[in-house]
């Protein structure tokens, strides 16, 4: 089957995404390429815009969403939130159906989860993504993916979900769970990242230091990294426009520290971090860009991007 014809016929498949927020609407924009899509959301309102796509009806309730659909997309804050949808979708859900599940959920979650589709009659990909809003805008996500596969290759609709999204797919295991747990231990390194870019740039800026001199000796070295740019520049330009909130580093970080005690691991870097976001959290930062961590850095001095007239 060429690739037109294999998207003219899987643009006859009906998919379902669950969850409309900074990830879940460019991934139902890149899947109405290849699927007519249905999109839910919990506040109606965030999902209004996507009715502007042909090809993509906007529900009310989870089980208008994926009435008829072959593939349901789950993109959404937590666990609790995945279950809360998919309870609710169940009376409409479609026995066999795949369930990509892109959210990121932890260790004990997903194997909840997990049961949750042997009970429903879902095939489960177990799916979380690296890359937060511009990637998912680009099509560029990596989707860390566990679940079933036939001559090495996930099933069709979930191998063009796959390829609709994401730049990259890493194969993990074929065993749903996996993938989650992967997906901890990459946030661990990503809010260490974060934290240590903030943490670099404060302490230059209190010793007297332009903090931007710490970037121009990081750039083009072995410390350098596209990350690390983004998140400085965000931090010296005081612009916090949300890749990923604070408030959903929160929850990540708990996930993290959660799985790291239970497993036995040492995590001091992750707890303190955790506590760092907490506290940027409760000084007014929850919607604003994880690289907010720069706004604490330096508590009893004040943040220090405030020079930068970027803090609303």
């Amino acid at each position: 089957m060429t690739v037109s014809s294999r998207r003219t016929h899987m643009a006859q498949k009906k998919v379902a995404v669950l969850g409309t927020g900074i990830i879940g609407a460019p991934v139902a924009r890149h899947l109405q390429a290849h699927f007519a899509v249905r999109v839910w959301n919990r506040t109606h309102a965030r999902a209004e815009p996507l009715a502007a796509y042909e090809g993509i009806e906007v529900c009310g309730t989870p089980a208008e969403a994926v009435a008829g659909a072959d593939v349901v997309v789950t993109v959404l804050k937590d666990g609790p939130a995945v279950r809360e949808a998919l309870t609710a979708a169940a009376p409409a859900l479609a026995e066999g159906a795949v369930w990509v599940q892109l959210s990121t959920v932890g260790a004990d979650a997903i194997d909840e989860l997990a049961r949750l589709a042997e009970e429903y009659g879902l095939v489960l990909y177990d799916a979380p993504v690296q890359g937060t809003k511009q990637p998912a805008e680009n099509g560029a996500l990596v989707i860390l993916a566990s679940g079933p596969r036939a001559a090495g290759e996930p099933l069709e609709p979930a191998r063009l979900v796959f390829d609709a999204i994401g730049g990259r797919t890493v194969w993990v295991s074929d065993e749903p769970g996996v993938a989650s747990r992967l997906k901890l231990a990459l946030n661990s390194l990503v809010f260490a990242l974060t934290h240590g870019a903030a943490e670099s740039l404060a302490l230059a800026e209190a010793l007297g230091v332009d903090p931007a001199l710490v970037v121009d000796a990081v750039a083009g070295g072995p410390l350098d990294s596209g990350f690390f740019q983004a998140k400085a520049a965000a931090m010296l330009k005081g612009d916090y426009a949300t890749s990923f909130s604070v408030g959903n580093s929160v929850k990540d970080a708990e996930l993290v520290v959660a799985a790291a005690e239970s497993a036995g691991v040492a995590a001091e870097v992750s707890a303190a971090g955790l506590d760092r976001f907490r506290r940027a959290a409760d000084a007014g930062h929850g919607d604003k860009d994880m690289a907010a961590s720069y706004l604490v850095a330096r508590p009893a001095q004040g943040a220090p991007a405030d020079r930068a007239g970027g803090v609303a």
